[in-house]
C-alpha cells in the first residue's frame, strides 16, 4: 500500500504533521521529507530496522555511512572532537545551509559517541570520518528536532544523479519502502549539497553542489550588512561610516577592506535596485570626508543574509523582516540603535542627516566593539 502523502501547503495542522513524522522515525520507519536542496529519505540510525531500510535504498552500499542531518549547527559537537578555528568558522558561516562537512574524528571520540548513541561505530564513521549536514529548511529542522535520536537523510539510488524529483513521484518509485511522505513544495535549491572535507588548516571540495569555491570563500569572510527600507538613506550612511571606522582602526584605505576579508554592505527590504543615495545623505557625510556618491541601492536577499556575520537593522520592523527571511539564524540580527527604531529622515533637512550621522557613528562603534570586529 502506498505511503500517505501529507501536503503541508494544504494542511493547517503543521504541528501534528511534524509529530507524526517523529513518531514514524521513532518506530524505525522511513520518511520522505524536504531539505534545502532535494527531497530525501530520513531514518533513525540508532534503530536497526531503519538502518537496513536506508542501506537498501542506497543500493546495498554498506561501506559508507549515510549523512547525519542536524537541526542546529551546535549539534555537530555531539559527533566530533572540539573544532579548531577553521572548523568552527565553517560551522558558523556555512550552517545552516546547503553544505555537508566531513570531519576527521579521533578514535577516542568515536568510541564515546558510539557508546552514547548505542550504535556500532561503522554506522556513523567511515575510516575515522563522519559526514554531517545542517539543512536550512524549517520542516527538516522541526522533524530533526522532534525525532528523538540521530537521523540520516539519504538520496535513494534512483535519485543518485541528483536530479530533483517531486516527493509524490519519489514515493511512487520507492513503493512500500517508505511509510510517510511530507510534501512542502519545491525546495529552495534544486541541486545536491556541496561537500567539503575539513582538514587541520584548510578545506577541500569533495563535491561541488549549490555552492562553488568562489561562493564558499566569500561566505567565509567577515560580512556586515546594514538594513533599512529603500537603501538610500539610513543603511548606506551606516555602511559608509562603518567602512570608515574599520579602515581607520586597521590603518588601511576603505577601498582595501575586501582584501583583508572584511565586507561591509547595505540593502533594503523594499529597495529599488540601482537608486543613488539621497542628496542630503551624501552631503552630510561629505563633512566627515566620507564619499557616498558611488552608492547604488540593492534589495536584501536570503543569499546576502547567509553571507553575513552581523546584520544591523534600522528599525524593529526591519528586524522582523530579516528574521522572516532567515528564521534559523536570529542571533546575528541586531538593531543598530539601542532604542530599536531610527526614524527615517527621508525628505528632511541636511541638518537632520548630519545629526543622524553623528549618532550612527557612536552606535556603530559600539556594535562593532561588542562583536569584536574592531
Amino acid at each position: 500500500m502506498p505511503a500517505p502523502i501529507i501536503n503541508l501547503l494544504a494542511t493547517a495542522d503543521y504541528a501534528a504533521t511534524i509529530a507524526r513524522a517523529a513518531q514514524m522515525l521513532a518506530a524505525g520507519k522511513l520518511v520522505i521529507m524536504p531539505t534545502d536542496t532535494l527531497y530525501g529519505v530520513a531514518g533513525r540510525i540508532d534503530l536497526p530496522v531503519a538502518v537496513a531500510g536506508l542501506k537498501k535504498l542506497r543500493g546495498g552500499d554498506e561501506a559508507t555511512p549515510p549523512t547525519i542531518h542536524l537541526p542546529h549547527r551546535e549539534d555537530a559537537l555531539q559527533y566530533i572532537d572540539p573544532p579548531n578555528e577553521l572548523a568552527q568558522r565553517l560551522l558558523d558561516k556555512l550552517w545552516p545551509g546547503p553544505v555537508a562537512l566531513i570531519f576527521n574524528v579521533s578514535a577516542e571520540r568515536r568510541a564515546q559517541v558510539a557508546e552514547h548513541f548505542k550504535v556500532e561505530q561503522s554506522q556513523l564513521y567511515d575510516d575515522g570520518r563522519i559526514l554531517l549536514r545542517c539543512p536550512d529548511h524549517r520542516v527538516a529542522r522541526n522533524v530533526l528536532e522532534a525525532a528523538g535520536g540521530p537521523v540520516a537523510v539519504v538520496l535513494a539510488s534512483i535519485q543518485m544523479n541528483n536530479t530533483p524529483m517531486r516527493p509524490a513521484d519519489l514515493a511512487d518509485k520507492l513503493n512500500d519502502q517508505i511509510q510517510l511522505v511530507i510534501d512542502a513544495g519545491p525546495t529552495p535549491y534544486t541541486r545536491a549539497s556541496t561537500i567539503l572535507r575539513v582538514q587541520d588548516d584548510h578545506y577541500q571540495i569533495v563535491r561541488q553542489g549549490v555552492y562553488d569555491q568562489r561562493i564558499i570563500e566569500r561566505l567565509l569572510q567577515t560580512t556586515i550588512i546594514f538594513v533599512c527600507s529603500g537603501n538610500t538613506c539610513r543603511s548606506p550612511m551606516a555602511e559608509a561610516i562603518a567602512r570608515h571606522l574599520i579602515s581607520r582602526k586597521l590603518g588601511i584605505n576603505p577601498a582595501d577592506l575586501e582584501k583583508r576579508g572584511i565586507h561591509v554592505l547595505s540593502a533594503g527590504v523594499m529597495a529599488m535596485p540601482g537608486d543613488p543615495a539621497a542628496p542630503q545623505a551624501i552631503y552630510a557625510l561629505q563633512q566627515s570626508n566620507i564619499d557616498l556618491t558611488a552608492h547604488r541601492s540593492q534589495l536584501l536577499t536570503v543569499e546576502l543574509l547567509h553571507q553575513a556575520d552581523l546584520v544591523l537593522t534600522m528599525s524593529n520592523a526591519h528586524g522582523d523582516a530579516v528574521r522572516a527571511m532567515l528564521p534559523s539564524d536570529h542571533e546575528k540580527i541586531t538593531p543598530l540603535s539601542p532604542d530599536g527604531d531610527i526614524p527615517d529622515p527621508i525628505g528632511m533637512s541636511v541638518e537632520v542627516y548630519k545629526n543622524l550621522a553623528a549618532q550612527m557613528e557612536g552606535w556603530i562603534q559600539q556594535r562593532l566593539e561588542q562583536h569584536a570586529i574592531i
